[in-house]
């Protein structure tokens, strides 16, 4: 009862100062039981891309695995991270893993999305989660926040791409270093780090 009630509170303090969210274990996003936990295999899943057409989960994963990361056009939290994201993406892509950008926000709009991918020069795809359906799947509560799957859609690793908001004195390297387990076929010993940034403005 105290996790819901601590949850409940810092979602309000969230939408009311812009204040960083930061999740602590244990606690579920609005999927409640049912987000997903290491370990799951999460299922094939359709969402409209920028320019409007159905992209499927299966036609844009990698083939030796796929990063799902929660964004917005809105968040400075993003904004920071915007150039390491695209780098991720590209260090990647050669190794058979791809990237794909999730908005979950109900308060963004296409075009922002848009504007986005374009001011920041963002190659990765970018999918729209209306209605957040995604993102209460997978328990998704701020951005950035990332989902590694491994090549058969289990989910492997779930939490913060690093521990820094700017870039600077970066110290645990988290999503990087669950990849290069990963790649290397080893069970990653860090599965879980806890995510933080602006919350996901969810529909009514």
């Amino acid at each position: 009862m105290k996790k819901f009630k601590w949850l409940g509170l810092a979602l309000v303090l969230s939408l009311l100062f812009g204040a960083v969210l930061v999740l602590p274990p244990g606690i579920k996003g609005a999927g409640g039981d049912s987000a997903a936990v290491i370990g799951s295999t999460i299922k094939d899943f359709k969402l409209s891309d920028t320019s409007g057409k159905d992209q499927w989960l299966s036609a844009l994963k990698g083939q030796n695995g796929t990063v799902l990361i929660f964004i917005s056009a809105r968040c400075p939290v993003v904004r920071g991270y915007n150039e390491r994201m695209e780098k991720l993406a590209e260090d990647y892509s050669s190794r058979g893993v791809n990237v794909i950008g999730i908005n979950a926000n109900s308060t963004e709009t296409v075009d922002e999305m848009k504007a986005h991918a374009a001011d920041y020069k963002l190659t990765f795809t970018m999918l729209r989660d209306k209605g957040n359906k995604i993102a209460d799947m997978l328990g998704a509560q701020v951005t950035p926040e990332a989902y590694v799957l491994d090549a058969n859609n289990k989910l492997v690793y779930h939490g913060r791409i690093d521990n820094s908001r700017t870039g600077a004195n970066i110290t645990a390297n988290d999503l990087r270093d669950a990849l290069d387990t990963m790649l290397s076929g080893k069970p990653i010993v860090k599965s879980e780090a806890d995510a933080f940034g602006c919350s996901i403005k969810r529909g009514q």
